[in-house]
């Protein structure tokens, strides 16, 4: 994108200097004229030649005074469509700055949440209850009521949840997320209202809370700035046209 603001800056500037060449090459041609024009042959001429003469001079001078003129208005569109591209150019790339923050394409910072999940799989609540280990659908619920919430960015151990990602228990042993494997402890950040966030988690029937009650070690912390790292993989479709 930015090479073709320089191409086209490169392009119009060249324009503009061969039309203003063109102007100076006219107006010093019409000079050289008129020093070489015989003085003495003029103040020979009669009243009635004279004034022929002025009249052609007249209309010379004027005709390169429109040709200035047409020179300077086409010098001026140029400009205006110098400054128009640079603008339009200008709010495309916001606008693809703002996709790519909502495809999850680049690094974010923000007020948000902290939700540090510590799996005590086989820890014995009593005799006839022992925990179990902390699944892939456990970590979903709790990514879906962040952003229920209004969470905006959402990372599991520093990978981004984006809509391609995907969560899901290797064998017996660990979880996966976006296909690198993650294990305890399951950090989940999370970018929005901080309060709502945290209240949406902790309040009764939260995930966060459920968890704790599962008998997992489960706490949220609230934070005023929270950096999220970008989606580290392509993102590709194979069905849509």
């Amino acid at each position: 994108m930015k090479s073709n603001i320089k191409k086209e800056k490169i392009v119009m500037s060249i324009t503009i200097g061969i039309a203003c060449f063109a102007l100076m090459l006219v107006m010093f041609m019409q000079f050289k004229v008129v020093q070489q024009t015989d003085i003495m042959a003029i103040e020979n001429m009669r009243e009635s030649e004279l004034r022929v003469e002025l009249t052609d001079w007249n209309q010379k001078c004027e005709e390169i005074n429109e040709r200035y003129q047409e020179v300077m208005s086409k010098i001026e569109e140029y400009q205006n469509e110098r400054e128009s591209d640079e603008k339009t150019s200008q709010l495309l790339l916001e606008e693809l700055s703002q996709l790519n923050e909502i495809l999850g394409m680049t690094d974010v910072e923000g007020e948000g949440v902290v939700i540090t999940i510590v799996d005590n799989e086989g820890k014995e609540l009593s005799e006839d209850v022992t925990v179990e280990r902390i699944s892939e659908e456990n970590l979903l619920l709790v990514v879906n009521a962040l952003f229920d919430a209004g969470a905006e960015a959402v990372s599991i151990n520093d990978q981004r949840i984006v809509a391609m990602s995907d969560i899901f228990t290797i064998g017996e042993e660990f979880l996966r997320v976006n296909g690198a494997k993650i294990e305890s402890p399951y950090v989940i950040k999370a970018i929005g209202d901080k309060s709502y966030l945290e209240n949406s988690v902790m309040g009764k029937g939260g995930e966060v809370m459920k968890l704790r009650e599962l008998g997992h070690d489960a706490n949220v912390s609230v934070a005023k700035k929270i950096k999220i790292d970008k989606y580290k993989n392509t993102i590709s479709t194979k069905y849509l046209d």
